[in-house]
Order: C-alpha cells, then sequence, then structure tokens
C-alpha cells in the first residue's frame, strides 16, 4: 500500500481548513477547484469521517477520516 502525504500552506485557521475539507456540500469547488459539485456524491458522514465518490474521477470511493485533530486521512 502506498501513503501520500500532502501539506498545504494557507492563511486559514486548522479549524477553518478542517471545516472546509470536510464540507461535502454545495460550493466546494469554490475553495478546492477540482472537486466540482457534481462530481461529489456523499454515501454517508459522520461526525468525524465520511465516504464520499468523486464521480468521473480514477479515484472512485473515499473514506475521509478526521479523527485526529492534527490531519486528515483519505483512503482509497
Amino acid at each position: 500500500m502506498s501513503t501520500i502525504h500532502l501539506h498545504r500552506t494557507t492563511t486559514a485557521t486548522p479549524e477553518q481548513y478542517l471545516a472546509a475539507l470536510t464540507d461535502f456540500g454545495p460550493g466546494r469547488s469554490k475553495l478546492f477547484g477540482n472537486s466540482a459539485d457534481a462530481y461529489l456524491k456523499v454515501h454517508h458522514r459522520g461526525g468525524l469521517q465520511a465516504d464520499v465518490t468523486r464521480l468521473g474521477r480514477d479515484l472512485g470511493a473515499l473514506h475521509y477520516d478526521w479523527s485526529d485533530p492534527n490531519r486528515v486521512v483519505l483512503t482509497t
């Protein structure tokens, strides 16, 4: 299994960035250009995790886990 670490520099607070990254509602594409609203299908969203399919992309289903306050883990 491969592991990829991504880091992003931003002026947002950690709380603001986490809120944006884990908001799968309309308008997400304004923050993340590669996440067009029409291509996201949320299968499940709980308090600290979500299962999302990015339609039309090779990524398929993604499991988001933000239970660790210092990182968000995406598993394909």
